[in-house]
This record gives structure tokens, sequence and C-alpha cells, in this order.
């Protein structure tokens, strides 16, 4: 019986995925609340971690570098966490938006179990607004205006197993405004042994990412540009917070991988994507992959054209030429990027077409010619 019910439920939520999935507006520190859930008490609400209570029924919450400070009834920019009664509560905890199984190279992690797949899950909200975010449909909404379908952590992780699935990836939109929901999945899941993988803008306070890291095996952090008013005018965020994220889970010895996609004209300059490899070498180490992406128009920048794909080979070829082992591309023509390489030898140790994995010579992390490749791979 259980096991029928945990099928049942994943056609459920699966179902209820398709129909979803397929910014800048940062005005004040709050917007006011509109009629949904949590409007008129906290039945079926599950209140947040990371926050302080002030004076006069405030709220101050220190998830995110937005920080955002919130009057009774207000909403924080992320659209999933609420000031009800003078206690901050989220509104997206088991509201499920969105959820798939990919391949785990989709994500893109191409140092975690190659050929394996992900059990992918979202709930709506963002505390960016990025003008070409791909999955704006629910990053970009309340709770309320997206179908959900309430879910237990249990239940995921039930479904994760019903699947197939090695690990569960917490994808899609930001899984930091799910964080209580994230780290409730997190810890079950790694109890039944199921690798953990979160795909995020990594705008998120150290003191949460510290908390939650030990339930974590990969992180993929989406860096959206060196240049700081890249930043400013096209996400609503700030770039420092995520330089000091992907420190935070290096030293934390949690996997880490970073995509940089590469917006036409205005953040894929050769400068520019040197002075981000130099970075990456100098803090990070030079076998951190890092992930060229190939920018399409969507949603608020649909005026400019796709970034030529000439561009991000080129790209990758400055990131190698400065140091850095593991530099791929992607939504790209198949080439040498799609592949991992040896250092040592130059040959192909994992053979990709796209997102499958067409040959994988590697034994525990070796290659045939004796070198080891950092990653996850068991």
């Amino acid at each position: 019986m259980k096991r029928a019910w945990a099928f049942l439920f994943l056609l459920a939520v699966v179902g209820a995925a398709a129909l979803v999935l397929v910014a800048r507006e940062r005005a004040s520190v709050a917007v006011a609340a509109a009629p949904g859930p949590g409007a008129a008490g906290t039945n079926g609400l599950h209140e947040a971690q990371w926050y302080d209570k002030l004076a006069g029924g405030m709220v101050h919450c220190r998830l995110c570098p937005n920080s955002c400070r919130l009057p009774e009834g207000r909403i924080g920019l992320c659209r999933a966490r609420q000031n009800v009664g003078g206690a901050l509560y989220s509104l997206v905890y088991g509201q499920v938006a969105g959820v798939h199984v990919d391949p785990i190279e989709k994500k893109p992690f191409f140092h975690v179990l190659p050929g394996a797949k992900a059990f992918s899950l979202a709930t709506p909200g963002c505390n960016m607004r990025c003008l070409f975010c791909q999955n704006w449909e629910i990053s970009q909404s309340y709770p309320w205006q997206v179908a959900t379908t309430p879910t237990t952590p249990e239940q995921v992780v039930a479904a994760a197993l019903r699947s197939g699935a090695a690990a569960i990836a917490f994808t899609y939109s930001e899984p930091t405004i799910f964080y209580e929901f994230m780290l409730d999945v997190a810890k079950l899941a790694k109890a039944k042994g199921l690798k953990t993988l979160v795909v995020s803008n990594g705008y998120i306070q150290p003191e949460p990412l510290a908390a939650l890291l030990p339930f974590i095996d990969a992180y993929k952090v989406d860096f959206k540009a060196f240049e700081p008013k890249f930043y400013a005018e096209l996400t609503g965020g700030s770039r420092e917070p995520v330089l000091q994220t992907m420190k935070a889970i290096r030293t934390a010895g949690v996997w880490l991988e970073i995509v940089n996609l590469l917006v036409t004209d205005r953040n894929d300059g050769e400068d520019e994507v040197r002075a981000l490899a130099r970075w990456v070498k100098e803090n990070l180490g030079d076998d951190v992959p890092l992930h060229f992406s190939r920018f399409q128009p969507m949603h608020k920048l649909l005026n400019l054209p796709p970034t030529p794909v000439e561009r991000v080979q080129r790209a990758r070829e400055i990131a190698r030429a400065e140091g850095l082992k593991y530099v791929y591309v992607g939504n790209v023509p198949p080439s040498p990027g799609d592949s991992t390489w040896s250092p040592r030898s130059g040959q192909v140790v994992i053979e990709r077409q796209g997102y499958h994995v067409v040959r994988n010579l590697l034994e525990n992390g070796v290659a045939p010619d004796g070198e080891t490749i950092p990653g996850v791979w068991r």
C-alpha cells in the first residue's frame, strides 16, 4: 500500500510540474501582501529559520543578503516569506511547483555521478530578479500564482527512491528561499543513501549556508557576471556575497561547480572572462569546474540576440589558458567542451554528447593514465 501511494504521489507531482515547467522589480525592501496563504493566519504555514523579531511586530530576515525588514503582513523580496503576527513564516514549505527526473549533467554537474539521474524539484520564488531567467514562470511568482502540490519531505524522498534516481536536486527556482524544506528533505535523503545537490545563485548569508552544507554533497553556483554592475542592473542582487558563498562551499569541502551564462554584449567580453578565470584559480583552485553557457533571449531580455557560439568557445580557451583544468561549454553544438579531459595525458576520460555520457573511463575518479580527477564519483 505504501509503495502504491508513493507511486501515485510521483505521478501527481510530475503531472503538476508538466503544467508549470517548460527583473528587476526591486523598488522597496518588501512588497505588499496579496490574498493568499498566510493572509489570515498561520494554519498550514511553517515558521522560518534565520530571522529576528524586532520592536513593533517587525521581523528581520537573515537568510539572504536582501536582509528584508518586514512589518506585519508584508512578504519579502523572495515572494516566499511573510511576517504573520510578528513571526516569519515560509509560504512555500512543501509547496512543490515543479519536479522532474533529469540527467545529472543537465544541472549541470559534470564531476558528479556521471550518467546518473537526479530527482529535481522546486517551489515558487527567488531572491533575485534576473531579466534573463529561464524558469521565470515559477521563480518570479507568488505561491498562490502557481499550481503547486503540497508535499512532505518523506514523500519527496520516497518518490525519489521509487524513481531510481541517485540524487535529489534542489533546482529550477532558487533553493535558498525554500531553505527549511530543502534542509528537511536533505537530512532524510542522506539517511536513505541519496546524494543531495543544490543548484543556486549563491545569494545566501554565511550562517544559514554553514548549517546547510553538512547535508549537501554538491553545490552548483550560477555566477552571473564578474562585473558588479551586471549584478545591479540585470539581477537585482550583488556580486560580493556570491563570491563569499563560493569560498565557503570550497572551504567546507563540498563539491563545487560554477556556471557563467554569457549574455550577449553584457558579460561575454574577453577581459571579463579572463578576470573570472583568474579569480577562480586564485581563490577556489584550478580544479573547480567552470561551465560557460550560451544565452538565449528569455523573460525580459528578449531584445538581445543569442550569444555567438564562437564567443562561448573562446571563453573556454581563455579560462584554460589561465590555468583552469576543467572548463566546459553549454547550449552550443557538440564540441570538445562537452567532455572531461585528463590534465596529465590530454585524453578524454568522460566523453559526452550534450547531457548524454557516451563513455566513462574513470575508476573511482582515477583516469587510465593515473590522474585523479576530483569530483563525487560514488
